[in-house]
């Protein structure tokens, strides 16, 4: 294993990590189902609760559960796309 990759179960991310203050699973236990469902598919390791924020932000815009669901997806196909080229630069620097 390279010393650049974590033993934590996060994969390979350029994104910050942090500790939290709060129990993370009791926080993702409280959630709705379809938007824990949706976690727990999800390719970035979301917290609850960013997962959550977003959640009731499409939900106090009027947006159904699916709707809702899209937004989330949205939210997270935006950060794939700028995290790529950190991990390509990323790769092309521990292969030098």
């Amino acid at each position: 294993m390279s010393k650049s990759k974590s033993k934590t179960n996060l994969g390979e991310t350029a994104m910050r990590r942090s500790r939290r203050a709060s129990d993370p699973m009791r926080r993702y236990d409280a959630l709705p189902a379809p938007l824990r469902h949706w976690l727990s598919e999800a390719a970035l390791p979301w917290s609850p609760a960013s997962a959550e924020k977003l959640w009731r932000q499409a939900r106090r815009e009027g947006l159904d559960e699916a709707q809702a669901l899209d937004k989330l997806a949205r939210a997270e196909a935006k950060t794939l796309s700028r995290e790529r080229p950190k991990l390509d630069r990323r790769r092309t620097v521990q292969r030098a």
